[in-house]
């Protein structure tokens, strides 16, 4: 906010930079904002525009997460003993709390990996109350006695581990599961975790404009989850963070007439009478903060893109003429992005517009969410972009969020530049963006920490770090180097040495030069020039 927030790509943003000019800084602005239950203001946006802050904080009824001040756990001294075929090794260990992300230590568990999610949720809109039990599927990577996973608020009433009753403790965010019977390195098991409860929006130090997690929307009845960052664990237990990505099915229950959209493909739909049970399949690999559920008044409309390519919408309902068309060039725009970095990755594609105002958007993966007042074509294709840069391909830390926000804020410029020539916006924004950078001294994008996460050292410079080497190197191997990048880590996560690397194979060490100035050092590089 996602990368969580999305930054508004909208061209006036060219003159609200060149007023910034004088006021490096700006403050977040306040926006008129949807009433939400625990009353918040609208939910964050996925990528503030350089000069302008989403919407402010929510105010929450929940304590904030643990600052990530703290160091990351030390990883476990002891080796897995080996198993033998009566039973599994003699001495266990607990998995480790967090997986000591610079930015986000307590984020995510080590001693495991999640192969596959079944959430069984039933929302009843209205009092804002869920019933679910989340089934997680893993495969243990050392012999366990216990593990964690993150998830905070709602009231669990059971856990089972291969079917028998486990016991649990829970810290802040760090639910710990100690199961009767020990866990032996490589063995797959299963946790079935019972929970219900008021979800509450988390408070994250890297987005302290908003809340994030499971919001409702009290004056327009709907329910949206925006996760980025850590808000996952909001509404499901989780191993949150993308370096334990897994698939998803999630069968979300609703009175009738709500409607639910998710991720992935709509599998089944089932009438239980009063109420309906929407089956969601993501069958590719996923994040958690990119997991979704909308739950509102929406009418669908399905169309077809490129290579078969499912594109499904959803608006609010009554309201498909006013917005069906700002989605149109949809189609076009994958071939666009996939003509520089390859195929689109998933088998569908779509939005969910919310009927509230806000700066923000979140490419949830397969399904990126939008509020009515942020439906344009610069942010349509930015949250298009995500789904190779962000959702397939994501940073391996938060620290390298960049390579999610800094690449999604300059490919816009490049479907614009396909469209409208380079004259129109491109040539003109990048300049708008290092005059503002230099006289700002906007800090470098790949040493960010909590409190610049999502502003001018993602959204600005990082955009510019790519015009540079595009300056630099030249058309062909610049986009040599995107598709290179983009084709050997797919699906999996990748850091900013990774990308560096893949710059100066390509490129050069004149490349890797300028990517260490632009992206480390405090000082803004020279603008490259051109003949």
């Amino acid at each position: 906010m996602k990368k969580i927030l999305t930054a508004l790509l909208i061209l006036s943003a060219l003159l609200a930079l060149a007023a910034c000019q004088e006021e490096p800084q700006a403050e977040p602005t306040e926006a008129p904002a949807a009433e939400v239950e625990s009353p918040t203001e609208a939910p964050p946006t996925e990528e503030p525009p350089p000069t302008e802050e989403p919407t402010a904080v929510p105010e929450l009824t929940e304590e904030p997460m643990e600052e990530p001040t703290e160091a990351p756990m030390e990883e476990p001294t002891e080796e897995p003993m080996e198993e033998t075929a009566e039973e599994p090794a003699a001495e266990m260990v607990a998995s480790q709390s967090g997986l000591g992300d610079p930015l986000y230590p307590l984020l995510g568990n080590a001693g495991y990996d999640v192969q596959h999610y079944t959430i069984d949720l039933e929302a009843e809109p209205q009092g804002n109350t869920i019933a679910a039990t989340t089934t997680i599927d893993a495969q243990a990577t050392q012999a366990l006695d216990s593990f964690n996973l993150d998830f905070a608020g709602l009231e669990i009433s059971e856990i089972t581990v291969d079917g028998e009753t486990a016991e649990f403790s829970r810290d802040g965010q760090e639910l710990t599961v100690t199961p009767a019977t020990a866990i032996a390195d490589g063995a797959a098991f299963t946790t079935a975790v019972t929970y219900s409860g008021v979800p509450e929006p988390i408070v994250d130090p890297g987005v302290p404009f908003t809340a994030i997690g499971w919001l409702r929307f009290l004056d327009e009845d709907i329910i949206s989850v925006i996760s980025e960052p850590s808000g996952a664990m909001s509404w499901f237990p989780n191993n949150n963070h993308q370096l334990d990505k897994a698939t998803y099915t999630m069968r979300i229950t609703v009175p009738e007439p709500y409607v639910v959209a998710a991720n992935g493909e709509l599998a089944e739909t089932v009438d239980n009478g009063d109420t309906t049970t929407y089956v969601w399949e993501m069958d590719d690999l996923m994040a958690s903060y990119l997991a979704t559920v909308n739950i509102g008044a929406f009418e669908r409309d399905d169309t077809i893109g490129p290579d078969g390519i499912l594109l499904r919408n959803y608006y609010p309902a009554g309201r498909i003429d006013e917005f069906a068309p700002a989605f149109e060039p949809t189609a076009e725009m994958i071939e666009f992005f996939s003509s520089i970095l390859g195929p689109y990755p998933y088998d569908v594609y779509g939005a969910v517009v919310l009927p509230v105002d806000g700066d923000f958007a979140l490419e949830t993966q397969t399904l990126s969410v939008f509020p009515q007042s942020a439906v344009d074509e610069m942010t349509i294709a930015h949250e298009l972009m995500h789904q190779w840069l962000g959702n397939s391909l994501s940073p391996a830390t938060w620290q390298d969020i960049w390579l999610n926000e800094g690449f999604s804020a300059y490919f816009p410029f490049l479907w614009d530049e396909h469209v409208n020539g380079p004259e129109a916006n491109l040539l003109p924004a990048m300049g708008a963006y290092y005059e503002f950078v230099a006289g700002a001294q906007v800090p470098p994008p790949a040493t960010v920490g909590l409190d610049n996460l999502f502003a001018e050292p993602i959204y600005v410079r990082g955009p510019l770090t790519l015009h540079a080497l595009r300056l630099v190197v030249g058309d062909e191997v610049f986009f040599d180097i995107m598709g290179t990048y983009y084709e050997r880590f797919a699906g999996g996560t990748a850091s900013t040495a990774d990308f560096i690397d893949v710059a100066a194979e390509l490129g050069g060490e004149d490349a890797r030069e300028l990517l260490n100035a632009w992206l480390y050092e405090a000082e803004v590089p020279p603008f490259p020039e051109t003949e």
